[in-house]
């Protein structure tokens, strides 16, 4: 990728708007979604960090807004709303989003790329990350840390496992959030190990029923006894909080389930070394997980069918990135002298059109680029002049 800045250009935004050229010349379209959004999607759908750092506003109407803390949503929508809706289509932006960040500046550019309904995963997910690592390489940065990650992997797995309900739904929830999942795996730890209580036997007969009729007897048993509300909370929150520690009391995970989580947990290195422990532990843990290993695998053909060296690639399965709709692939760039912040992060997020109102689902991948980080740990941007 060859870049020029325009002439008499200065600043990251001059060296951000040739890598929109670049991208259009792949086939990118230029989306200029409105600054101000709906917050709904954004406080049900984005990772904690996002909704608690949001800018909210109210309409004359009374409509709860928000200035837009990133562009994949805004995107989004604009794409769910137009005449092209769920045909193939690449977008590419450019513009300011809004998130307290502490003694950070709360505006701040982002550029990125967003790719909608296109049925090869594998090949979308590798052309994702190429790009991302050319935008790297156009602002002077040829070695980065790449950092990748499957959900679905994670997904399948406990999918295999046959989990109760409870445990599924919130394994699932808490993974992009390590320090909930953290606590989840050693809660489960605790519930497999030795000991009984007096009520023993009825938290088992709760646990892994159906939800719906377990809540009804015990909002039911808690009308009896003529309560409506402990500490603020509902009686069908109590119920429902009851029902989930009712599960985990009474010791809902089987040792080997738990053995199984953790052997995943921990794989990580290169994708051929991970492809090669995934498929040992499903045949040791007799688990049917192939399906989401061989996309995994194919994703890693593609990486090198583009010129990616996958061997700086370092993949883990714990590997997220707090966002609550990530549902496959997930990425992040680096620099090498700091490794806290990324420069580039994306992902897949195959399931974000249906929450968003699609009647039908919607494959769709992405990245963003933290501009001014970019410019800062590679060369300065010039007045004019090009970079390679």
């Amino acid at each position: 990728m060859t870049m020029t800045a325009a002439p008499g250009a200065t600043g990251p935004a001059a060296w951000a708007d040739d890598l929109l050229l670049s991208f259009a010349q792949a086939g990118y379209m230029r989306a200029k979604p409105d600054i101000l959004q709906p917050s709904e999607p954004f406080l049900d759908l984005s990772g904690e960090d996002i909704r608690k750092s949001l800018y909210l506003t109210t309409d004359r109407s009374g409509e709860e807004l928000c200035l837009r803390p990133d562009l994949t949503i805004p995107v989004a929508r604009d794409y769910l709303a137009s005449s092209g809706a769920g045909r193939p289509a690449g977008f590419c932006y450019l513009g300011p989003v809004f998130r307290h960040r502490g003694g950070r500046p709360s505006e701040f550019l982002q550029a990125g790329i967003e790719s909608f309904g296109r049925r090869d995963r594998a090949a979308a997910d590798a052309e994702m990350l190429a790009l991302a690592l050319e935008a790297t390489s156009a602002f002077g940065l040829n070695e980065v840390e790449i950092r990748t990650g499957d959900v679905a992997l994670f997904n399948a797995l406990i999918d295999a496992l046959d989990l109760y309900p409870v445990w599924r739904r919130r394994l699932i929830k808490d993974f992009n959030r390590k320090i909930n999942l953290t606590e989840d795996i050693e809660r489960l730890t605790l519930a497999t190990a030795p000991g009984r209580n007096e009520y023993e036997g009825v938290l088992a007969a709760l646990a892994g029923s159906d939800r719906k009729a377990a809540l009804a007897l015990v909002t039911d048993l808690m009308s009896i006894a003529g309560t409506t509300n402990v500490g603020g909370r509902t009686v069908a929150e109590i119920a429902d909080r009851f029902l989930e520690q009712s599960t985990l009391k009474a010791g809902a995970l089987p040792r080997d389930a738990l053995g199984t989580i953790k052997r995943f947990l921990a794989i990580a290195g290169g994708p051929e070394q991970a492809i090669a422990q995934l498929r040992a532990l499903a045949a040791d843990a007799k688990v049917d997980i192939s399906a989401a290993i061989d996309q995994f695998e194919s994703r890693v053909g593609f990486m090198a069918a583009r010129g990616i060296d996958t061997a700086r690639t370092r993949f883990s399965t714990s590997f997220g990135r707090g966002l609550d709709y990530y549902t496959g692939f997930e990425f992040e760039l680096h620099a090498k002298d700091n490794g806290t912040e990324p420069l580039v992060a994306g992902g897949r997020y195959d399931g974000l059109m249906t929450q968003l109102g699609s009647a039908t689902p919607i494959p769709a991948v992405g990245f963003s680029i933290w501009v001014e980080s970019l410019t800062q740990a590679g060369r300065k941007p010039a007045a004019s002049g090009s970079a390679t």
